[in-house]
């Protein structure tokens, strides 16, 4: 089970797969057993880095100081130790804001950059999405009634037309024995909500490759596009039939957005 000890937590993290290092960012409420659905599609192009992020899966205690940028510098550290001195990097919706926090950090280590369904923009309904389900979940019977809620949110409407992919979803995520329970969730929503980026789109000097959700509810697309438009070299690309689980609803078309994406940056 690996571990990297650093002042304050344990930090751990999952490696698979083989080329190239590419370091996975999980986005709000999510750990390394995120990238699930993706991961399998890019192990024969990449090695594969998946941290859990601060008070989330295996990493303690979950109650250590936190921000988003600690959890970045977390990251690097990681990349430290493992000896990867260049990396490539994907970062979903929080972690889409670590990753460009990153960046400002590892100066030349990052040969490139995707971002997906996230933004560096301010969402006040996005946070009052989660000051909802937060308060669903600590009311009675509310650990499976705060993931009903949440599902609408972050799947496609096509997730919905299979009765049973609600109930498969519900038991998978019951059954995880590290699920984030709810004070950590409280705890990273505060690292959230206390967000000041340092790093703007403008300051981004890597290919940075934005997909977004054609159907994603939680991030307003069209400031997120006007935002990311400020990168000197961005693509952009939005999804059909996608959520804001951008790497679940369309995981094949990720995968293939990220190889083609990622091969054909030179190396440094």
């Amino acid at each position: 089970m690996p571990e990297l000890s650093l002042p304050d937590i344990s930090l751990h993290y999952e490696i698979d797969g083989s080329g190239p290092p590419l370091l996975m960012l999980a986005g709000m409420l999510s750990d390394s057993a995120s990238w699930g659905a993706l991961a399998p599609l890019l192990t024969d192009h990449f090695t594969l880095i998946r941290p859990d992020n601060r008070s989330t899966g295996r990493t303690t205690p979950w109650d250590a100081e936190i921000s988003v940028a600690q959890m970045a510098r977390d990251a690097l550290a990681l990349m430290d130790h493992l000896g990867h001195e260049t990396f490539h990097l994907v970062g979903h919706s929080m972690g889409g804001l670590m990753a460009m926090e990153l960046t400002g950090m590892a100066l030349d280590r990052v040969q490139a950059l995707s971002i997906l369904a996230s933004a560096p923009v301010r969402a006040p309904r996005t946070m009052a999405v989660f000051d909802a389900l937060l308060a669903v979940r600590r009311a009675p019977e509310g650990e499976q009634l705060w993931l009903r809620a949440l599902y609408p949110w972050i799947f496609a409407p096509g997730f919905f037309t299979d009765p049973d992919n609600v109930g498969t979803a519900l038991a998978a995520a019951l059954a995880y024995p590290h699920a984030q329970s709810a004070d950590a969730m409280a705890h990273q929503m505060q690292a959230l909500r206390g967000f000041r980026p340092t790093v703007r789109p403008a300051d981004l000097t890597y290919r940075t490759q934005v997909l977004h959700g054609a159907d994603d509810l939680l991030i307003p697309r069209a400031d997120a596009e006007k935002a990311f438009a400020a990168i000197p070299d961005v693509t952009q690309r939005t999804l059909p039939d996608a959520g804001h689980s951008i790497h679940w609803d369309a995981a094949d078309a990720v995968a293939k957005h990220l190889r083609q994406f990622h091969d054909t940056t030179p190396e440094t």
